[in-house]
């Protein structure tokens, strides 16, 4: 098949796509067309049905392998997929892991990195904490590995939540050997399990959208309280270090308006931020750059970053 980061403007392309989300937009003119979202493991495209009563289109819709023809266009600096048939999929016609956003980095590499630093955390109560939640619960540990960090924005990708969490770990630890102020074992705890609930959060690959639990609660709520939870089945946990492991993950996002129920009251908490936001945005960057563009070195103007982002041409 040709996955989709080596499609070029012009090409005609035949294929199965995965289909993440079919929708009607009407344009200024009051016409009516179907904007397709389709992925396979290398990336996303958005593909157009202008004509949705063409009999070479079924009411296919949202995770739903779809049998396509289309020809590669540019709009506003990015590619997209002109769809001319677009039929449901055999299922003997696509293997599941072809659709499979992943992680480039090996899962299995990753954990055992973790790990070690679950290891180096010294003080036993906040290292019980930790062991319990992914070295005894099997379960919870083998979802954590491959489950994605976002649904969209960065990490949204099969093994995409340990290879942030590893890297927000990694932060945490320069910032810990930097500023000798900073309790270690608090924060690196913290990154740790920072974004333990988003295996609740979303739901798993490749459908990675909200769950209930999700939307209603969100994963800074939910983690503390998995945190509180598992903290009191440890015999003489100390509640002001549960109430400050807790208060880490509420305040993560840094601010109110960024998800956050509080705002850092602890140092560590306030490192952590930054840890997080550090590994996040630097993802998003990587992943924007990834993208075919028309425009020469400029990728385009891009919401989240609120800049227009250019390519390096330094080599």
């Amino acid at each position: 098949m040709r996955y989709i980061d080596t499609f070029k403007e012009g090409e005609k392309i035949k294929g199965v796509y995965l289909c993440k989300k079919r929708f009607t937009v009407t344009t200024k003119s009051g016409k009516e067309f179907d904007i397709v979202k389709l992925q396979d493991k290398t990336g996303l495209i958005d593909g157009k049905i202008w004509n949705t009563d063409n009999y070479s289109v079924d009411d296919f819709g949202t995770m739903d392998y779809v049998s396509l023809m289309g020809e590669v266009q540019s709009y506003n600096g990015s590619l997209e997929l002109n769809l001319s048939r677009a039929t449901v999929a055999n299922d003997n016609t696509y293997s599941i892991e072809d659709y499979m956003l992943s992680s480039e980095y090996d899962i299995e590499e990753m954990f055992k990195q973790l790990l070690s630093f679950i290891d180096s955390v010294e003080n036993k109560y906040l290292n019980k904490l930790l062991t319990s939640f992914f070295v005894d619960d099997k379960e919870f540990a083998e979802k954590f590995k491959i489950h994605s960090a976002a649904r969209s924005i960065h990490h949204g990708f099969r093994g995409g939540l340990l290879e942030h969490t590893l890297s927000v770990t990694k932060n945490a630890d320069f910032f810990s050997k930097n500023y000798s102020f900073l309790n270690r074992d608090l924060l690196i705890t913290g990154a740790i399990m920072h974004d333990i609930a988003k295996t609740k959060e979303l739901s798993p690959m490749p459908e990675n959208e909200y769950t209930e639990e999700g939307n209603l609660m969100g994963h800074l709520v939910m983690g503390s309280e998995m945190i509180g939870r598992r903290a009191d089945e440890i015999e003489g946990f100390p509640y002001d270090l549960k109430l400050e492991m807790q208060h880490m993950i509420l305040a993560h996002h840094g601010e109110l308006e960024y998800g956050s129920p509080k705002k850092p009251a602890l140092a560590e908490a306030f490192a952590l931020n930054m840890a997080d936001n550090v590994d996040a945005t630097m993802e998003t960057i990587k992943e924007s750059l990834k993208k075919e563009t028309t425009e020469g070195n400029w990728v385009g103007y891009h919401k989240i970053l609120d800049t227009n982002l250019r390519k390096t041409t330094v080599e």
